[in-house]
């Protein structure tokens, strides 16, 4: 007897993103490190889902919503979402429910839209086995963790600390101060990098920013000392041809 369809198409599928995975391709950058968003997976699987003739569809189960304040009393919405993905075959109706829980924190109304993206994310890498190219095999090195093995949400919520990190980076005058930013706040910037890619990918760019600015103020301060002697050439050659005819009338 042959298997239902879904599986057969589930299969094929885990079989094809086997060959290659879906990379790495992003970098993070602040602390350096690569990863794959929500698009990329989509932009991977999408082609593949019509090919196979194989339905995703969501259901959302579960939504909790904890309402949080900053320290300018400002509303922040905490989202956990269980959600159920329906896997439906195209060929003969056979169907296989995954269930994914998400979470996300967010200021406005974009809390239950990340916490969905990140429920697909971890449903599909899960069902099919979605390797990352090139990844080491995570039993080749063991880590020894120390006692400090979570930093926590900022009381004024992640968004918040976020804009109050660009505000402390727009005032540094030198790198050393960013890096010094960086280092004081590591575990933060960790604990954010896990809980919100978005907003650490945007951090990141900041710092970047603030950087590429620093760079382009020195390089035109250490071009004005060969501007000012320009300057004073022609000062004395426009000096020189106003005395020459005092001269020459004498």
């Amino acid at each position: 007897m042959s298997a239902p369809s879904v599986y057969a198409a589930i299969n094929a599928i885990t079989a094809e993103l086997s060959k290659a995975g879906i990379a790495k391709t992003h970098t993070n950058a602040v602390d350096g490190y690569k990863y794959r968003s929500i698009d990329d997976v989509l932009d991977r699987l999408a082609p593949l889902l019509a090919a196979y003739r194989l339905c995703v569809l969501p259901r959302a189960l579960e939504r909790t919503v904890i309402e949080r304040s900053d320290e300018q009393d400002r509303l922040l919405l905490h989202v956990a979402l269980r959600v159920s993905f329906a896997l439906t075959s195209v060929e003969d109706g056979t169907s296989h429910i995954v269930e994914a829980y998400g979470e996300a924190l967010d200021g406005g109304d974009k809390a239950t839209s990340k916490a969905m993206s990140a429920a697909y994310k971890a449903a599909m890498v899960q069902t099919f086995c979605i390797p990352v190219c090139g990844a080491e095999d995570p039993d080749r090195t063991t880590h020894r963790l120390s006692s400090r093995t979570h930093s926590p949400e900022p009381l004024q919520g992640w968004r918040q600390w976020c804009l109050d990190i660009e505000d402390i980076v727009s005032l540094c005058e030198s790198e050393q101060a960013i890096s010094t930013v960086q280092e004081r706040n590591r575990d933060r910037l960790k604990a954010l990098g896990r809980e919100q890619p978005e907003l650490y990918a945007q951090l990141g760019h900041v710092f970047v920013s603030r950087r590429e600015a620093l760079t382009a103020k020195r390089t035109a301060t250490s071009a004005r000392p060969g501007e000012a002697r320009a300057a004073s050439k022609k000062t004395r050659a426009k000096t020189s041809a106003a005395r020459a005819p005092e001269v020459e009338h004498a």
